[in-house]
């Protein structure tokens, strides 16, 4: 009893990301690390004394460099420059007591990929028709701030922190340098998002301008940190542990430290340093514990600021400002033309005193709708008033009533009926939220392969007030829930509050793709892949539904049916990365090695800084017994990502064979330490330690590998546990 079988090492080609469903409201992650900051003496009093200040007229040194800085879901009255008292926010409240800072801004959208469209574009997502984080792309050949500066001779990088923000998506266009590279992309799981420490994207970020002098340069970088669920890294978990967002956004404005302190501490003006959010956060305002859903005030107002001390005077400007307005305002600043027909301004008249009227600013907060089937929220601000169209339509007088609490609708009508009217003006350019129009062609093979059943209807025009996101939220609050119970490890619990939501809404895909994540994490295969095959009969065209149910069907040993249900989706131009990820797991499955290496070179062609098709392709070489070309497409996909565990688990089972066995060990305990939970590579590190007789070594690996391992891995447990149970005796 106390020898394993003598298994050759293992590795496979990695699961898309649609192996992970998309969270109740896409962005959740788990979150990292920071430290420091410098806390700025007196100054709440320099602010208080500044506060309704309007700029003197704009002059002096024109900048010439661009910084662009994005904290995500960062609430504006979450700093102390917009008054909070229990702020740590020395940085960001330092930037703005020495620039512009706008009291009153106004994002769009209330989700990360539209939002930061709209941000670099000029644009409302009724233009550029991005309106949620998946299932839509940026139009290729919409100018934004990245392609106009590229063409002025700017240099142009990017530095991201979320998966929200991949490239795939079509805002790096312009950018010599778009840097995507999260890690632990292959590492995911349910109900969160590939991200990485926002002190890693300044770090590249910081580095990258050392390496442009000369030339103007234009530099965005995005941090994630205070996203849900919030867990701040020390110090500020037990700074902030009975208000753990703001411990997060203390950890944002830490990582912006190695950014921010040179150009505060030498008074730049060679630099225009924007710093805004792409949305806020509820914090159960209106019954929303975070974002997604609803567009009141805590979602949509947002902080901006504009530091360019040599150009611009500090100042607080009382005008209203709108994200549309940045692009403009961002190029009058640097003396450059804006494209025509924007439908934001310049902010230079407001800065300096003047602007004029307000033009309105358009919202909407689509996600419920595309995901859950809810009704579709938009709306319009103009001067203190603000109408959400809904079911059950809202208006409010922010002057009055700045939290929304008195719904005017029905005592205003005359009021409510003129912006009624203003937003069906604004939204007769509304280019349709749909994701994408299915040809008939795929249609037809959808409804072969049984996926238009007659529950699968199409969107639809009318909403009542059953559909109506006030009387749901409920509902947002269970899948928040959910989400909180399987991060402590309680699927069982979490499956229970899915199945709970389904019950009252059965045609929410979003939560049927939930429960087939959770059926798959408790071991039971056929109900993820019954609930996955359930949500794509309510989104038959969606491609990451697909992908998920194909990467199920795949694990059940069932590649031919996974290549009949994405032959339609694989078929499209630009095809889905997801569903070529899996269309490639089933042809290598299927011993088909030519053909998934052909797939897995299209994703690469599509995405070519995606580093995961890149580890499958060396994958499938290595199964193939090709150990040279595995090598070298593992080592180029080490190159686009060094953290990727999958590639290093992969590189460890080439140097086992090859006989370089501390070589294998090295790549183990590197893929081991990025990914804890991969129980592939904690069976290959755990066996080869024991044949080596490191026994001692290799027991807290295969203890780890008992832990992970799926039902599937039954046989092996078995022999694992009979080896751990025999050295318990003393057996050698």
């Amino acid at each position: 009893m106390g020898r394993m079988s003598n298994k050759k090492e293992r590795a496979r080609p990695v699961p898309p990301r649609a192996g992970v469903p998309p969270p109740a409201r896409r962005g959740h992650r788990t979150a990292a690390y920071v430290a420091g900051g410098l806390l700025v003496a007196g100054l709440a009093v320099a602010l208080a004394a500044g506060a309704g200040r309007r700029a003197r007229p704009v002059g002096g040194e024109r900048p010439i460099d661009l910084l662009l800085i994005s904290v995500d879901t960062l609430r504006a009255d979450a700093l102390g420059a917009y008054g909070s008292a229990a702020a740590q926010t020395p940085w960001m409240d330092r930037l703005a007591a020495g620039g512009v800072r706008f009291e009153t801004a106004h994002a769009h959208n209330v989700v990360t990929l539209p939002s930061h469209a709209n941000l670099l574009s000029g644009r409302y997502p009724l233009e550029h028709g991005v309106r949620d984080n998946s299932g839509f792309r940026f139009p290729a050949g919409t100018p934004t701030l990245a392609t106009i500066l590229k063409a002025r001779g700017y240099r142009t990088g990017a530095f991201v922190s979320a998966f929200p923000l991949d490239s795939r998506f079509g805002l790096d266009a312009g950018f010599d340098v778009y840097d995507d590279r999260l890690g632990g992309a292959e590492t995911q799981t349910g109900f969160q998002v590939a991200e990485r420490a926002g002190a890693r994207a300044v770090e590249a970020a910081v580095r990258w301008l050392g390496e442009q002098p000369g030339a103007p340069r234009f530099c965005f970088v995005h941090l994630y940190e205070p996203h849900f669920p919030y867990t701040p890294p020390p110090p500020f978990a037990e700074r902030f542990a009975a208000r753990p967002y703001d411990g997060e956004v203390a950890a944002a404005d830490a990582a912006l430290e190695p950014l921010l302190r040179p150009l505060i501490e030498a008074g730049n003006g060679r630099t225009l340093v924007v710093l805004t959010s792409d949305h806020g956060e509820g914090l159960g305002d209106h019954g929303e514990l975070t974002h997604g859903v609803f567009a009141y005030e805590a979602m949509l107002r947002v902080p901006l600021i504009l530091y360019a001390p040599r150009a611009l005077p500090a100042a607080v400007v009382t005008s209203p400002a709108r994200h549309v307005d940045v692009l403009p305002t961002v190029l009058d600043l640097l003396g450059l033309d804006a494209p025509a027909g924007l439908p934001g301004r310049s902010l230079r008249a407001a800065i300096a005193g003047g602007g004029g009227e307000a033009p309105p600013a358009y919202f909407e907060a689509l996600s419920s709708s595309l995901n859950r089937g809810w009704a579709p929220l938009a709306g319009v601000v103009q001067d203190r008033w603000k109408y959400i169209e809904l079911p059950l339509p809202e208006l409010y007088d922010l002057g009055a009533d700045p939290g929304e609490r008195t719904n005017l609708a029905a005592t205003h009508a005359a009021e409510a009926g003129r912006l009624r009217a203003l937003l069906a003006s604004l939204r007769a350019q509304d280019r349709g939220a749909a994701p994408a129009a299915e040809s008939s062609e795929t249609r037809e093979k959808l409804r072969a392969l049984g996926y238009l059943a007659s529950s699968a209807a199409p969107r639809r025009e009318r909403y009542g007030p059953a559909d109506d996101p006030k009387r749901l939220i409920a509902l947002d609050d269970l899948s928040s829930r959910m989400i909180t119970l399987h991060a402590q490890g309680d699927v069982e619990g979490a499956l229970a509050l899915g199945r709970k939501v389904l019950a009252e809404r059965p045609n929410d895909p979003l939560t049927c793709l939930q429960v087939a994540y959770l059926e798959r994490a408790r071991g039971d295969l056929p109900g993820a892949i019954a609930a996955a095959r359930r949500a794509l009969a309510l989104r038959p065209t969606d491609a990451e539904t697909a992908a998920l149910l194909g990467v199920y069907l795949n694990e059940a040993g069932r590649p031919r049916e996974t290549l009949d249900v994405l032959a339609p989706f694989a078929a499209a131009e630009p095809p889905h990365l997801d569903v070529l990820t899996a269309q490639g797991m089933a042809l290598a499955a299927l011993g088909r090695g030519a053909e998934a290496l052909a797939v897995f070179a299209r994703a690469a062609r599509v995405d070519p800084s995606n580093a995961m098709a890149r580890v499958n392709a060396g994958t499938v070489h290595l199964m193939k017994g090709d150990l040279a070309a595995a090598r070298a497409e593992l080592g180029a996909a080490l190159a686009l990502d060094p953290d990727l565990a999958r590639a290093h688990n992969s590189l460890g089972v080439i140097a086992a064979r090859e006989g370089r066995t501390a070589d294998a060990i090295g790549h183990w305990k590197r893929a081991v330490a990025l990914d804890p939970r991969d129980y592939q590579t904690l069976y290959n590190l755990g066996s080869v330690l024991r044949r080596a007789g490191r026994t001692d070594e290799a027991r807290p690996y295969l203890e780890a590998y008992l832990r992970a391992a799926p039902r599937r891995e039954a046989p092996d447990v078995a022999k694992v546990r009979a080896w751990l149970s025999a050295r318990a005796g003393g057996t050698p």
